[in-house]
């Protein structure tokens, strides 16, 4: 395989999936490099994919065609800001996987107009079952799009989106989904112990069902409403489940959930965007 050369900034949960999807779809290990302060974690990451491990920035961008930003939004500044003397002059593709940051902020940060790929992933990415929104700046050529693309593709299923706002709404719908998932599983999981089933045989039944909804909605052509309907007689222990949940509300329930979110996530950026 053919690969671009990568330092990951931050070798936390998410770089560490990355790397390992990567890795584990054949890209050359020599092509990687990482930036981890912690002596400990650092030393893990090079035994366990024999990666290139630096504990600064500087030395780990030198020569690479990409940039994977892999830090909390609150360290992105001042992060940027002592990798941009190295990056000057440089035309660089930086893959940012932070919530909140839009890609003019990095841009300045950084002191030049980059390529940016914004990617929105979620938890399951760290399984390699992730869900993850990708936008490009208007600099990213049809080259970085397809390496952009091949390195968030080791995670899990890639989405373009059309302007940076819609990165918000990936958030409302996927970056903070599986909490909402697991949420009802919570529920399911009580609800069952609560009808008299131990706890264990609850949350093994919850989880399989979850999986097995998922997989169903996954393979097939048909909507999940169709699904729905395919699994509800008239009349039976389903549909009148299903009548509780439509005279509380869910979807309007969900859709206000899934707006708090959104505007919670333009709100942080917002904010990120006055850090000096």
């Amino acid at each position: 395989m053919t690969t671009a050369s990568i330092a990951f900034i931050g070798g936390g949960n998410m770089a560490t999936s990355l790397i390992a999807g990567l890795i584990a779809d054949g890209y050359d290990a020599a092509a990687i490099r990482v930036v981890e302060p912690d002596d400990q974690r650092r030393g893990e990451l090079q035994a366990r994919f024999g990666v290139r491990a630096f504990a600064a920035g500087a030395a780990a961008i030198d020569g690479v065609e990409i940039v994977a930003l892999c830090v909390k939004p609150q360290v992105a500044a001042a992060i940027c800001r002592d990798l941009a003397p190295a990056l000057a002059g440089r035309r660089v593709l930086v893959i940012s996987v932070m919530a909140g940051v839009r890609e003019a902020t990095l841009q300045r940060w950084l002191g030049a107009p980059l390529p940016v790929v914004r990617a929105m992933p979620n938890t399951p990415a760290m399984v390699q079952s992730g869900a993850i929104g990708l936008h490009a700046s208007a600099e990213v050529d049809a080259a970085g799009r397809n390496h952009a693309e091949t390195i968030l593709r080791a995670a899990g299923l890639t989405r373009w989106v059309d302007n940076e706002a819609q990165i918000d709404a990936v958030t409302a719908i996927s970056g903070s989904g599986p909490a909402y998932f697991l949420r009802f599983m919570e529920a399911l999981e009580e609800a069952g112990v609560a009808l008299g089933l131990d706890a264990e045989t609850a949350r093994l039944l919850t989880v399989q069902t979850a999986l097995g909804a998922a997989k169903m909605a996954m393979e097939s052509d048909e909507t999940p409403a169709r699904l729905r309907e395919r699994v509800t007689s008239p009349g039976g222990t389903t549909a009148r489940a299903l009548a509780v949940f439509d005279g509380a509300d869910l979807h309007d329930l969900v859709a206000r959930a899934a707006r708090a979110a959104r505007d919670r996530a333009a709100e942080i950026s917002t904010e990120l965007e006055g850090q000096s």
